[in-house]
């Protein structure tokens, strides 16, 4: 999926409208400095004026301080690396530890949105890439997955 299309998904899970800064402060939590006009930027649809691409290091940072918002910053246990690419796996990682989910809860979303998975294809795409039940996850999993959290986050 596109980043810009995660991150559209999250601010509108999040309740964050464009000129709310947000979106910039949680980027920020994680050293990376980014500005408002950006954000905007990125959250536009891709065929407006002043769109632009929100990049895999961008999002990450996003990603990582969504962690930080939710969660609260340990500097116990600090982030890995920053990823180079990003793929729907590490989204649906990311966004799993930042809301505290556990497999009952990713089942209920993926049901509330009538999108049955199993409890061994959602184990597979949490596995290692490599492994031998990995399973990489598909643009409408995410989709689906998003559409359930967003139902749950803002009920």
């Amino acid at each position: 999926m596109i980043n810009n299309d995660v991150l559209r998904s999250i601010r509108y899970m999040l309740n964050v409208n464009d000129n709310d800064t947000k979106i910039v402060d949680i980027i920020k939590s994680t050293g990376y400095q980014i500005n408002n006009l950006d954000i905007i930027s990125f959250l536009k649809k891709d065929n407006e004026a002043g769109y632009q691409y929100c990049s895999d290091e961008v999002m990450v940072h996003f990603l990582n301080g969504l962690i930080f918002f939710k969660r609260g910053k340990n500097d116990k246990f600090p982030l890995p690396n920053i990823e180079v690419k990003l793929n729907n796996n590490i989204f649906l990682k990311k966004l799993r530890v930042a809301f505290s989910l556990k497999d009952s809860d990713m089942h209920a979303l993926f049901l509330s949105v009538d999108f049955p998975v199993s409890k061994p294809e959602l184990n597979a795409l949490f596995r290692k890439e490599g492994s031998k039940n990995f399973r990489l996850c598909g643009d409408q999993l995410l989709r689906h997955f998003l559409k359930g959290l967003t139902l749950r986050i803002r009920s």
